[in-house]
């Protein structure tokens, strides 16, 4: 369900334009004003009043927020760029949320915790080492561009990772699982890269 399909598969017509320099663009990648929708299985309905973001696994206390209590917590702005596996780039986008970091302050992380599953929508999850979690550039994001997130680029919130492949950052996620174990997840299962580190061109095993 998440923001790349396998490869071969380059979605809608895109706007593309020539990178400003090398040394932001990674390898392979060209950079479009265009935002392409793609993603696997139907666009979730968001109900306010079922909708929770849950944080379980290793951590001293489990936490269950709701919809307004999500949106209650300390908010960060944050620009950064998308790098797709599928070779396309947006540069500077404007995203505001809750960043991870908030979140897991909150639970109390246990020492053996070294992995991060989020789980969103339809049963969707995709793998993060725990440090990934903890960058200063990753959140929770509910607006982009100064609007609330389009219901086909994750409303009513998506993960945001910029240093890595776009789909890592799920869309309509649901929560966190910290575990001592990686476990790959729906797109890494299924031939993508377990890393997905765009500098290394870290697409496809």
């Amino acid at each position: 369900m998440e923001e790349e399909r396998m490869p071969g598969w380059w979605g809608a017509k895109r706007k593309e334009v020539v990178a400003p320099g090398t040394d932001r663009l990674p390898p392979g990648q060209r950079v479009t004003r265009d935002w392409p929708v793609l993603h696997a299985g139907s666009i979730p309905r968001f109900s306010e009043a079922t909708w929770d973001f849950r944080v379980f696994g290793l951590v001293e206390r489990s936490l269950r927020f709701t919809w307004r209590e999500f949106q209650a917590l300390p908010r960060v702005q944050v620009v950064s760029d998308i790098h797709c596996v599928t070779a396309w780039s947006r540069f500077d986008n404007r995203w505001e949320g809750v960043a991870s970091r908030e979140i897991l302050s909150r639970v109390g992380v246990k020492p053996e915790a070294r992995f991060v599953i989020v789980h969103a929508e339809q049963g969707y999850t995709t793998n993060l080492p725990l440090e990934a979690l903890l960058d200063e550039d990753v959140l929770f994001a509910d607006t982009h561009d100064g609007k609330p997130l389009a219901q086909e680029h994750g409303f009513p919130l998506r993960l945001v990772v910029p240093k890595r492949y776009f789909w890592k950052s799920a869309k309509w996620v649901r929560g966190m699982e910290l575990t001592a174990e990686d476990r790959p997840g729906f797109w890494e299962v299924r031939g993508y890269n377990n890393n997905a580190d765009p500098r290394r061109e870290e697409r496809y095993w």
